[in-house]
């Protein structure tokens, strides 16, 4: 009872850090949906220039993310390529969960690079 009780915990909090990656990840693209409409749009170009030098001022030391997302691509291709799959000839139910969750962490993971 005690190992189910902390699974139960281990389950809450892997859904609380699914939920906060998938809500930052939301913000993201709401960000750069807004970018993309002030520099696209016609507008006075004092303020698109200065749109422009901000987001070029805010994007040089995120350049160093670059080199890690391309590492996190190669990550989830060789986990890809690697996946462990059911053992015998029928899964089980831990089994199939396992796979299950990879599968959604890798596609997580390529959207957030």
């Amino acid at each position: 009872r005690l190992s189910s009780s902390r699974e139960r915990e281990r389950e809450r909090e892997r859904e609380t850090t699914m939920a906060l990656q998938w809500m930052i990840l939301t913000y993201m693209v709401i960000t750069e949906v807004a970018i993309l409409l002030l520099v696209t749009l016609p507008s006075p170009k004092l303020l698109k220039s200065r749109v422009v030098s901000l987001i070029s001022l805010a994007l040089q030391p995120l350049m160093s993310i670059v080199p890690f997302a391309g590492f996190q691509l190669l990550d989830i291709y060789w986990k890809n390529e690697h996946r462990l799959e059911c053992t015998s000839e029928i899964c089980t139910a831990a089994e199939r969960d396992r796979y299950e969750k990879s599968i959604y962490k890798a596609q997580r993971n390529v959207i957030l690079c």
